[in-house]
């Protein structure tokens, strides 16, 4: 059997954020206030500015570690274990209610397109107290694959 060789990509910034686009799996790290990190398995998606956003709940640790200290990763997946992903290391920002509600749309709109209706979307995330966590990408690793190291693959 043919043994996979592990793949590192540097991209620009373009390139970056049409990789998060389509992808929406992650583990979001965010500090605690002992200074462990906290991981978080996230749904996620690319607003129109650019910035990852995750909506979630204010009571969440990882909403109460952003506040603190905005200091996050994101580890962002392909659906598939063995495809790629990237690390995306940035400054995290927490948008509460009412001044969550748009953002939550463009979330919505990101990862699922369009509501049915979007009076009843507003509606639920209202009752539902949700808030948005946004962040604003200051550096990434480049997009990898797992595998063998290259010459390694010849045995």
């Amino acid at each position: 059997m043919a043994r996979h060789v592990a793949t590192a990509r540097r991209v620009e910034r373009a390139e970056l954020l049409e990789f998060l686009r389509t992808r929406h799996r992650g583990v979001l790290m965010t500090h605690r206030a002992n200074g462990w990190p906290q991981l978080s398995p996230v749904t996620c998606g690319v607003d129109p500015e650019g910035r990852i956003v995750i909506s979630t709940y204010p009571q969440r640790a990882k909403v109460h570690n952003a506040r603190r200290d905005g200091r996050v990763s994101i580890c962002v997946q392909s659906d598939a274990w063995s495809d790629e992903y990237v690390q995306v290391d940035g400054r995290a920002e927490v948008l509460d209610l009412p001044e969550a509600l748009e953002p939550l749309v463009d979330y919505f709109r990101g990862i699922s397109g369009e509501h049915p209706n979007w009076d009843e979307y507003r509606d639920a995330m209202g009752k539902q107290g949700k808030c948005i966590i946004r962040i604003e990408i200051d550096r990434w690793g480049p997009i990898a694959t797992g595998g063998f190291p290259p010459g390694l693959t010849d045995h």
